[in-house]
């Protein structure tokens, strides 16, 4: 059985792997339901079909390429029930266009699964 820290690594390659497919739906498994979201120049999205919604139409935007966060650190809480993730992003778009930041993360385990329970991503480039 991987440890908490593998499991919240592979969870994040997998979301980056559906964003990159275009797949908004298959990316709503992955989320609490309460999920909160603070995108790089602030906006808040409040909720899982908000958030799904929302990738849904950087989806429709045929020069969009792709989102892909790098872990650097993950921390577990005393309880192993919460996680931290900090880590950087990049956003691409066709034409080289790029936009890049720090993000972090907060994990929920759920049955024995981890999932996004907030998100707060800094644009510092682009």
């Amino acid at each position: 059985m991987p440890s908490t820290e593998d499991a919240i690594r592979a969870k994040r390659k997998l979301t980056n792997r559906l964003i990159a497919a275009h797949d908004a739906a298959r990316l709503r498994p992955h989320m609490t339901e309460d999920v909160i979201v603070i995108v790089g120049d602030g906006s808040l999205i409040e909720g899982v079909d908000a958030v799904i919604a929302a990738f849904a139409g950087q989806f429709a935007d045929k020069t969009f390429v792709a989102y892909v966060r790098t872990t650097e650190t993950v921390e577990i809480a005393d309880d192993g029930q919460r996680a931290s993730e900090t880590g950087r992003w990049v956003g691409r778009w066709t034409g080289g266009l790029e936009m890049r930041g720090v993000y972090m993360a907060a994990w929920r385990e759920s049955r024995g699964q981890w999932l996004l329970e907030r998100e707060l991503y800094i644009t510092l480039q682009g």
